[in-house]
């Protein structure tokens, strides 16, 4: 009877106290925000203790094989909870889909523009030269009028013409059989080796080589009222002279060793040369890239395929000279031609397409890379130009055409004998086929290049100096402004004028209605803090967008990954 009493007030204690726990689960999940499903989701990990002995028997019961095995084949899921998730995936696989396409239009493009460049060399650069030679003798009977003798462009003409010719002759003294039976001799590792070491040599030369033409032709059209602070044109021509000749001849060994390659019996050599390509991979794929450094990436493997179609060019005409030119060995020879063209493009196609897809790059960006490449080429037809179009080729892709053409020269004079007026005819035929197809291509670059520019609104940049180091005489006038910005104090009110005026050469003289506010306006902004309207006026323009931290695809000038500075 006292057991029972006691029990009352015990079960009625425990029934009042499960009452409690059980509204302190809702009141609990209206504070946090959580709905009912959190409760029984607690409830199936033991945090209460409700009727425990009946849940525990039921768990036993239900832990059955059979029972794991049915939950296990009817379990779902719904991939719309992770929707950016695998609309991110998906966007990624299109990407990848769509860089094969968008890499080759960019490449057509590069190569058609190297292309150019190297045809001016054989096309129009003798009549160039021609003509300021003809200038230089004639003009002296006329008197000079006031005038230079000489333009810039016409100098630089004659220092490219005399350093052809002198390659060329100095060319005629190395002996390409002598130099093919050597590498010959050699086993197949070390021409594997010395393969590798005449890529990253060519590399290092395009890098130096530029530079040291780019001091020659500076030299030699710099005005002479400036203080002297060079050597003298004589030292930097035969700088640029024995440059040219041994990048001729490391090109030559190169060529020569692909050609063993082809020669050889078992093609071993062949297939290790190949494969190199795919090494390249490893070597850049797991690397961070921006959007800098694969533009960077893109010119060096536009400059590397072209190089590569003009090794083996010479390849096929020292093949031909040996077999006769026999039309039969040509079909010999095309199959291995094949195979090193399709592993080139299959290696580049891969490379770039896991850049983009490891770096969350788009397909896009090709575009905005040969609308750059574009806008060199429309830039050097203005009346503004800085630069010849064949340089800027050479600064933007590391393509050098001098030491190429030299080469390809003495192996057409070496491998083609012209004997008699058949083939002097046959010879001027082919040399106007070559002017024809330099200017059908040069009209068909230049449409297409004014298109990209238009499209990717780029025509106001080709009013804007390009971003190069200033002149002394230049930085010291933009200090004297630096420190007494009051000699402009009205700024023009129109910033597209503004832009543009400040972009024109500084030879070029300008009108004092149209002078801007500081002669080197485009290299610094020079700010007081006695003028607050100025201050309020620098953050609006648009020089200060041009000038921000990260580089535009523009200002990427002679920083291509061959051996050049990177970002």
């Amino acid at each position: 009877m006292a057991d029972s009493v006691t029990a009352g007030p015990a079960t009625e204690a425990e029934t009042g106290d499960d009452k409690e726990r059980g509204k302190h689960p809702s009141s609990s999940s209206v504070k946090s925000g959580k709905s009912g499903g959190n409760s029984e989701m607690a409830e199936t990990l033991g945090f209460y203790e409700i009727n425990a002995d009946k849940k525990e028997k039921q768990n036993f019961s239900d832990l059955s094989l059979l029972r794991f095995i049915c939950t296990e084949l009817t379990r779902g899921y719904f991939l719309e909870h992770n929707e950016a998730k695998y609309t991110e995936r998906r966007e990624r696989v299109y990407t990848c889909m769509r860089i094969p396409w968008e890499l080759q239009k960019l490449m057509i493009f590069g190569f058609f523009l190297c292309l150019d460049a190297f045809l001016y060399v054989f096309t129009l650069l003798p009549l160039r030269v021609l003509l300021a030679l003809i200038r230089v003798l004639t003009l002296p009977c006329f008197g000079l009028g006031g005038s230079r003798l000489l333009q810039p462009a016409q100098v630089c003409d004659i220092l490219k013409g005399f350093i052809i010719i002198l390659c060329y002759s100095m060319m005629h003294y190395v002996d390409y059989a002598m130099m093919y039976h050597l590498i010959r001799g050699q086993s197949v590792i070390k021409l594997y080796i010395i393969y590798n070491m005449l890529e990253v040599a060519d590399r290092l030369f395009s890098s130096f080589g530029q530079d040291i033409l780019d001091a020659l032709y500076w030299t030699a059209t710099e005005p002479k009222e400036r203080k002297r602070a060079h050597i003298g044109v004589i030292p930097h021509f035969l700088m640029a002279v024995l440059y040219v000749f041994l990048h001729a001849i490391l090109v030559m060994v190169q060529a020569t060793t692909l050609n063993v390659a082809f020669n050889s019996h078992n093609k071993s050599l062949l297939t290790i040369m190949m494969s190199n390509n795919f090494v390249e991979i490893k070597g850049s794929v797991f690397k961070k890239f921006g959007k800098n450094n694969l533009f960077q990436m893109s010119n060096s493997d536009i400059k590397e395929r072209f190089t590569n179609y003009i090794l083996l060019l010479i390849v096929c005409l020292r093949n031909m000279e040996q077999f006769s030119w026999n039309p039969d060995h040509l079909w010999v020879l095309f199959p291995d031609v094949c195979m090193v063209i399709a592993s080139e493009i299959a290696v580049d196609i891969v490379k770039h397409a896991f850049i983009t897809k490891f770096n969350d790059i788009t397909a896009d960006v090709y575009r905005e890379y040969r609308a750059s490449l574009a806008f060199d080429l429309v830039s050097s037809r203005q009346k503004n130009a800085y630069t010849d179009y064949s340089d800027s080729v050479a600064r933007r892709m590391g393509f050098i055409p001098l030491p190429l053409a030299v080469l390809l020269t003495r192996v057409v004079t070496s491998s083609v004998s012209v004997r008699g007026a058949l083939s002097s005819a046959c010879v001027v035929l082919f040399y106007l086929g070559m002017v024809t197809l330099k200017v059908l291509n040069s009209i068909v670059l230049l449409g297409k290049s004014c298109k990209y520019v238009k499209e990717a609104d780029m025509e106001e940049k080709l009013f804007e100096r390009p971003p190069t180091a200033p002149s002394s005489r230049t930085s010291s006038r933009s200090k004297v402004n630096v420190i007494t910005p009051s000699v402009h104090p009205d700024p023009p009110e129109d910033d597209s004028i503004a832009t543009s005026i400040t972009s024109q050469p500084a030879q070029r003289p300008e009108s004092p209605a149209l002078q801007p506010p500081a002669d080197g306006g485009s290299e610094q902004l020079p700010t007081t803090p006695d003028e607050p309207e100025e201050k309020d006026a620098v953050p609006d323009s648009p020089e200060l967008k041009h000038r921000a931290p990260k580089k535009d695809l523009l200002e990427i000038d002679r920083f291509t990954i061959c051996g050049n500075r990177i970002d």
